[in-house]
């Protein structure tokens, strides 16, 4: 019988590593992402939604997720970083069944210009706080504007936030992730005045050096009412807020409610459904 320690796999070093890998490891879950706006636009709609655009999708893990689920399912990537789209093409679409490739686009396109006038989505999502890029309020409306006219009379814009009073700490957090590799989520700076904060994504590795600066954000820290206030500018209706559930020790369930009130936690991440 072979020796366990002679077969298995040595631990990850940033030589062997990929970090769009280390990425969706760390902080991506595409499908509960999928799980919960699939079902949750099937009970507000009364039908299951079968037309997807993933918008700042990076290696559109998600919008392969949706195809993945259901023959009749199509999904639209856009995002402005040709070399992911193009690891994503080469690592998550080129996995996908040849029928379920057959439904997915991956596009080279600003999401304040989509140019998809002739596409409605029953879906649009919006994740991993990737439209905190646009960090002022007229440029928000905008794109919130946007979304809006690319969703069909009954479409469904689906968000997440993150937020609580240590979002706005200059801090290091630091969880193991596989193979002898620590991610690290970097609050590197963050300026009250402007609402301006620069983070960054490290990955340590048990042998060798670490990966510093693997992935650099800077973004405005926005509040939640100012989000739902400006989807509601925008033309949304029943913008809603989707609470973590506890159990008996503290700790998030993973499943997310409709709130009306939320609880002061340190970090919570919550998400949003804004209605056509």
């Amino acid at each position: 019988m072979p020796n366990s320690r002679t077969t298995a796999k040595p631990p990850l070093t940033r030589a062997t590593s990929d970090r769009h890998l280390l990425y969706q490891a760390a902080v991506q879950a595409s499908d509960a992402e999928i799980d919960f706006i699939t079902h949750r636009f099937k009970q507000l709609r009364k039908r299951p939604a079968r037309l997807l655009r993933e918008d700042f999708c990076g290696t559109a893990l998600s919008a392969c997720e949706f195809v993945r689920r259901h023959k009749d399912n199509h999904a639209v990537g856009l995002d402005l970083h040709q070399p992911t789209l193009d690891w994503g093409l080469r690592h998550n679409v080129a996995k996908l069944p040849d029928d379920a490739r057959a439904r997915i686009s991956l596009l080279n396109r600003n999401v304040l210009s989509p140019t998809d006038a002739d596409r409605a989505f029953d879906i649009v999502e919006a994740m991993n706080f990737s439209y905190w890029i646009f960090t002022t309020r007229p440029r928000m409306l905008d794109y919130f504007r946007t979304v809006r006219a690319s969703l069909k009379p009954d479409g469904v814009f689906f968000l997440d936030f993150w937020g609580g009073y240590e979002s706005m700490r200059e801090q290091r957090e630091r969880r193991r992730i596989s193979r002898g590799v620590t991610y690290i989520w970097d609050q590197h700076h963050y300026d009250p005045i402007s609402g301006i904060m620069t983070c960054y994504i490290h990955f340590e590795f048990k042998r060798g050096p670490a990966w510093n600066r693997a992935f650099t954000y800077v973004w405005r820290l926005w509040t939640l009412p100012e989000i739902r206030e400006l989807l509601a500018e925008a033309g949304f209706k029943n913008v809603t807020v989707y609470w973590e559930g506890e159990n008996e020790h503290g700790n998030g369930t993973g499943y997310f409610h409709p709130r009306k009130k939320g609880v002061a936690d340190a970090s919570f991440i919550c998400y949003l459904s804004a209605e056509k």
